[in-house]
């Protein structure tokens, strides 16, 4: 494609070593449309006749046809997919195929591709985001008033129930397709006509290069337009978001199908065993989800770090934004859907929830509000409970069957009524609250949202 300019062939090491072809080839369709809509702005330009166009579509769409089918042949010497659909559409149609690429160069080519990519999987992406808040809705629903502790700092601290504890995590992957349509709307710019970094004397129409292309607007400055890859860096951010919120998930549930909790049993289909102790069930898929966040966020660390020290405009370093960008893509994609999958399938074990759940200390908080609304004021009270709460460790007597009277004189035989899960739970009834009313009337506003989404 330079041979004007060099007098040796390209070294196989240096070939082998600069290819992008070997995972760029994914681009192809993206490749494909940007070709077809530039080539109908040249003909609205006078640089290619109708019959012209008409084969460059033709000979293009034969090309996708090869690659879906799995016929192209690749090859590393033309480095990447945009040479290698243009040295093939010019072997098949012949000098047409060698006027495509008048007005703009690789630069601006890849950086249409790769937003089209994005914006692409972005809405695959989010699909497989709400059909796991969807799993997690419905057994949300299935286990909507069934207590279990909540924790800080892994100590019980108050009851909730099963149904509030899953929403928290329908309410986070709701952010991150919130951010991922965000993302969408900032990537929505066509860069094609920037050229290599200062446009093209030969004026293309950009906007109907776009339009026709899907974007909602074209670039304002071309070496911007270059040298930008913020779109899959912020891509790549939110999917390790996402990965981390996945993995905090999968956190919990491997406290919870441990002995020591076993509030969950997950299916067989998505657990497995140990090569030499036949009584284990392990849960790989949540140990694989925690593990695989730490890959998406490496894959953050490596496409800023390759762009953070880079001039205007273009850089082959930018070649290395692809590799994370489809890895992260893969990863989240597959991690959303067995979890989808996993969540759909377990099962709570309710005696458990509630026998933990009973624990009277998860009540102390409610026992110090009780004695404010005495009028004793808050740190008082917390120190009331300290001492009742200390009494209890101390005697190995409950807190629920201590006689709090002998404790000060501000407890009255009233302040037993406080050790009650269910009249705990029904006080709590302000928004974002666990109430078992709330839970339910959450779960209805989710699965209404998500039956429009």
């Amino acid at each position: 494609m330079w041979k004007g300019r060099f007098a040796q062939e390209t070294a196989k090491l240096v070939q082998q070593f600069g290819e992008s072809i070997s995972y760029d080839w994914r681009l192809y369709r993206h490749d494909i449309a940007g070709s077809i809509a530039h080539a109908r702005a040249q003909v609205q330009a006078g640089l290619l006749t109708a019959d012209e166009f008409a084969q460059i579509e033709s000979g293009l769409r034969e090309i996708e046809a090869d690659i879906d089918a799995g016929r192209f042949e690749f090859t590393i010497a033309l480095e990447d997919i945009h040479m290698n659909i243009e040295a093939e559409l010019t072997r098949r149609i012949g000098p047409a195929g060698a006027k495509l690429h008048t007005a703009r160069s690789r630069n601006d080519q890849v950086a249409t591709d790769t937003r089209l990519y994005c914006r692409a999987e972005i809405d695959v992406l989010d699909a497989a985001i709400a059909d796991l808040q969807r799993a997690l809705l419905d057994r949300a629903a299935k286990y909507a008033a069934t207590v279990l502790p909540a924790y800080t700092h892994l100590q019980r601290g108050q009851p909730v129930t099963v149904g509030h504890h899953l929403l928290a995590y329908v309410e986070m992957l709701g952010r991150d397709r919130s951010r991922l349509a965000d993302c969408r709307k900032r990537l929505n710019v066509s860069p094609l006509g920037s050229g290599a970094l200062a446009g093209s004397t030969i004026n293309l129409d950009r906007r109907a290069i776009a339009a026709e292309l899907g974007f909602d607007s074209v670039t304002t400055n071309s070496m911007d337009a270059v040298a930008d890859r913020d779109y899959i860096a912020e891509l790549i951010f939110v999917i390790g978001l996402c990965g981390v919120h996945l993995s905090r998930l999968a956190e919990d549930l491997i406290l919870w199908t441990s002995a020591e909790f076993g509030f969950v049993t997950l299916s067989d289909a998505h657990t497995t065993g140990s090569s030499l102790m036949p009584q284990k069930k392990n849960p790989d898929v949540c140990e694989l989800t925690r593990g695989k966040a730490g890959r998406l966020l490496g894959n953050l660390v490596a496409i800023l770090t390759a762009i953070k020290g880079l001039p205007l405009t273009y850089n082959r370093d930018l070649q290395e934004d692809k590799e994370p960008l489809f890895d992260s893509i893969d990863t989240l994609k597959l991690t959303l859907a067995v979890n989808a999958e996993m969540i759909a399938a377990m099962e709570m074990r309710e005696d458990r929830c509630r026998t933990a759940a009973s624990d009277p200390m998860l009540l102390a908080t409610d026992l110090a509000d009780w004695l404010v609304k005495q009028g004793i004021p808050f740190r008082h009270a917390h120190e009331l409970v300290g001492k009742a709460v200390a009494e209890s460790v101390r005697s190995g007597i409950p807190l629920d069957q201590l006689d709090l009277t002998k404790i000060d004189a501000a407890y009255t035989s009233d302040a037993a009524q406080v050790f009650s899960l269910d009249r705990a739970l029904a006080a709590r009834t302000n928004p974002g609250a666990p109430s078992i009313e709330n839970v339910r009337q959450e779960i209805a506003r989710w699965e209404k949202a998500l039956a429009n989404s």
